[in-house]
């Protein structure tokens, strides 16, 4: 029964049965129900403490996305977007600088800001030149998805950072320095992506027609 979790949840999704927030609390449901009354792992002794265990971890991680909201409301109304893209204008000209520039800009803002804020203040300012340029918008779409992963295990703010800390008992330095050579393995992809945007958009043109 344990087996079929990965296969509600990815299916549930696919279906468009659940979202992928909602998605979650079926997976605690449904893990809860499994451990309580199938195999009996699961005391409600233990349900106390489990509880306050998993309230400490969403505060963490709660905590973090409130300070990232505040971040990006400070940023937009510093009006920081609009200057951004005034300066990128000019390096239209060179697709490939330009999307390098858009990503170190993307790393940037991700070890300050949480996915969510990163997602609704730089779309709205990148994609427009992003289009102006001439550029694949789903090949932007995954470099920039890959890059807000890459924001998610980079301090300050790595959210998933901060939440493996909490859960293993670990400091900060320790789970970076774990983290640190699939960060480093990440940032090798997407540099090649830059550099080869064939390998995104030449299956993404042959899956679509």
């Amino acid at each position: 029964l344990a087996l079929a979790l990965p296969v509600i949840i990815i299916g549930g999704m696919k279906l468009g049965v659940f979202t992928p927030t909602e998605a979650a609390v079926v997976a605690a449901v449904y893990s809860f129900a499994v451990g309580m009354f199938v195999y009996r792992e699961l005391k409600w002794s233990e349900l106390y403490q489990l509880v306050l265990t998993a309230g400490k971890t969403t505060a963490v991680v709660m905590f973090l996305v409130g300070a990232a909201m505040v971040s990006a409301w400070l940023i937009t109304v510093a009006n920081i977007p609009t200057e951004v893209a005034n300066m990128l204008e000019p390096f239209m000209g060179n697709r490939m600088l330009l999307m390098f520039i858009m990503m170190v800009l993307i790393v940037v803002v991700g070890t300050a800001l949480d996915f969510t804020p990163t997602v609704l203040i730089l779309t709205p300012v990148l994609m427009p030149v992003v289009l102006k340029a001439g550029i694949d918008p789903v090949y932007f779409g995954v470099l920039f998805i890959m890059n807000n992963a890459i924001g998610l295990i980079t301090p300050p703010v790595g959210t998933v950072l901060n939440v493996v800390c909490g859960v293993a008992k670990i400091t900060m330095d320790d789970a970076f320095k774990g983290v640190l050579p699939f960060l480093l393995a990440q940032l090798a992809v997407l540099f090649l992506l830059v550099l080869f945007p064939q390998i995104v958009t030449v299956p993404l043109h042959w899956w679509m027609h």
